[in-house]
């Protein structure tokens, strides 16, 4: 990892030596909830979920961050067998303010043109690769472009999707979530709005799906 990287030092920090290593934001400080030895917190503020039927997964990545790659399949494979009683939603990373913001704000454009063009299934695995592998920039429109056109992808709708009032809409609506989910370390994954674990939460990236097992499990448990 860069270590100049604001981001990803914080991350690799917190991971390390078991901390947060950045504060929460305000209106979004968390509390330790006495079950499975802090191996997730619960937000002093949940937040309002998108679905009623299923209990939703909302997962904070960026693709300059390994740990995000990390998780990138045992996530997949996790939602593959939670998809009649899952939804799992995505959000790239924008941390306002941090010297990374402006790649962040690039990186998230390029998801939600694959996401609005149903591509994100057929790519991810191949944008985290690029990035964070080949170590290429993806965070300019001619860039991103160039890169889709390779995967057969239609340039002229990519450019028009990359462009679009949609996109950049979602693009602020990412940073606006980053701060109020109180976002802290990267990958997390927030279970129906309330609890939230991280790789330092739950021991580790490889960990990370036994803890939604039981945040899923504890949170339709409820509803029985």
């Amino acid at each position: 990892m860069n270590s100049k990287s604001l981001l990803r030092s914080t991350v690799l920090l917190a991971v390390t030596v078991g901390i947060a290593a950045s504060p929460v934001p305000a209106g979004a400080m968390t509390h330790q909830v006495p079950s499975d030895v802090s191996k997730f917190v619960q937000l002093d503020h949940p937040q309002p979920v998108r679905e009623s039927a299923r209990t939703e997964a909302v997962e904070f990545f960026w693709y300059d961050c390994g740990h995000s790659q990390a998780l990138e399949q045992p996530l997949r494979a996790w939602a593959e067998k939670h998809h009649a009683d899952v939804a799992l939603h995505r959000v790239p990373a924008i941390w306002p303010g941090s010297r990374e913001e402006a790649v962040q704000r690039g990186h998230a454009r390029m998801y939600y043109t694959l996401e609005r063009l149903g591509l994100v299934d057929r790519l991810q695995v191949d944008v985290f690769r690029a990035v964070h592998n080949e170590r290429l920039d993806l965070t300019t429109e001619a860039t991103a472009t160039n890169w889709a056109a390779r995967h057969g992808v239609d340039p002229r709708t990519f450019g028009r999707t990359y462009r679009s009032a949609a996109v950049t809409q979602s693009v602020e609506d990412a940073a606006a979530a980053f701060t109020r989910y109180g976002i802290n370390e990267l990958p997390t994954v927030i279970v129906q709005g309330e609890y939230r674990t991280s790789p330092t939460q739950a021991g580790g990236v490889e960990a990370m799906p036994e803890v939604l097992d039981h945040l899923v499990q504890q949170e339709q448990a409820k509803n029985h």
